[in-house]
């Protein structure tokens, strides 16, 4: 089955997209899946995991775990604020849940509360110090704090965990650029010829380095999707990068139908999907500096 969607005329998309009253450009061919939907098992999960955080003698660390798993499945279907309190409720049965103060950084980063953010990522990598994972969600709240050179830094150790993996590199690429565009590009390029490879998303990269174009990516995405989930994953991902591609190239229009556009994906517990709702958050505060 062909998921494809040829949107036109693009100005019309676009408007639905922003709302706008005057005509605004789309340069692209847009490709969408069908929005992700609450599965049956998230349901059930969540159900379950209540009726068993109602078992009498449970011990605080296992109840500590069920909050902690429980939250992970509201982050999953969008339930944001359900999660947050079900991991601050984890780390009040334990205090040295490096997990849990892991996605409550995250949480914290798209409330733009962010030295509460680097508190919390700095708990967990004091209670688990080769979990990288505090290293990317600390670097992309540095990043959105506005310290860039530290947020390249904590990337960097979550790029070399994993040199192959295109995303670990873009989004190191993404604070480089904001230190210094010209050698961020070159070390995007070099990396690219050391480990690049014909998995489909190192065509993002290619489209920030000009060797192949966006409609080629969608296409691509498009054709090679083997159902509507993977197709709605990869287009969240897709649509992300491309959206900070236009931001930098001065289209914050473009930009903004890209963010919208990953964030209708609703696959709600991928970074694209984050911290596009945040960067429309940055948007509107940026067009609106008194509201």
């Amino acid at each position: 089955m062909n998921h494809r969607l040829l949107l036109g005329p693009l100005v019309l998309v676009t408007c639905l997209l922003l709302g706008c009253s005057a005509p605004q450009a789309v340069k692209s061919t847009l490709v969408l899946p069908i929005p992700m939907q609450v599965s049956y098992e998230s349901e059930l999960g969540i159900a379950r995991l209540g009726q068993m955080l109602n078992s009498p003698g449970l011990t605080p660390q296992q109840r500590a775990e069920l909050f902690f798993q429980r939250g992970v499945i509201f982050d999953r279907v969008g339930l944001r604020a359900m999660a947050r309190l079900d991991f601050n409720r984890a780390l009040r049965e334990r205090p040295d849940f490096a997990d849990a103060y892991n996605l409550n950084g995250v949480y914290l980063t798209q409330n733009q509360d962010f030295d509460e953010a680097y508190e919390s990522f700095d708990s967990a990598l004091e209670l688990a110090p080769d979990y990288t994972y505090a290293n990317l969600n600390r670097g992309i709240a540095l990043y959105y704090g506005g310290r860039p050179a530290l947020a390249a830094r904590d990337l960097k150790v979550f790029l070399d965990e994993e040199p192959t993996d295109p995303y670990r590199l873009l989004l190191w690429y993404l604070a480089l650029e904001k230190i210094d565009p010209k050698s961020a590009l070159q070390s995007l390029k070099n990396h690219q010829v050391q480990y690049g490879s014909d998995e489909w998303a190192w065509d993002i990269v290619n489209v920030y380095l000009g060797t192949a174009d966006e409609e080629q990516l969608l296409n691509r995405i498009s054709e090679e999707s083997v159902d509507n989930q993977e197709l709605a994953e990869r287009l969240c991902e897709a649509y992300f990068y491309l959206a900070k591609r236009a931001q930098h190239n001065g289209e914050p229009q473009q930009a903004e139908v890209y963010f919208k556009l990953a964030i209708a994906t609703n696959v709600y517990d991928f970074v694209e999907h984050r911290y596009s709702l945040l960067e429309l958050d940055l948007a509107a505060e940026a067009a609106n500096p008194t509201r």
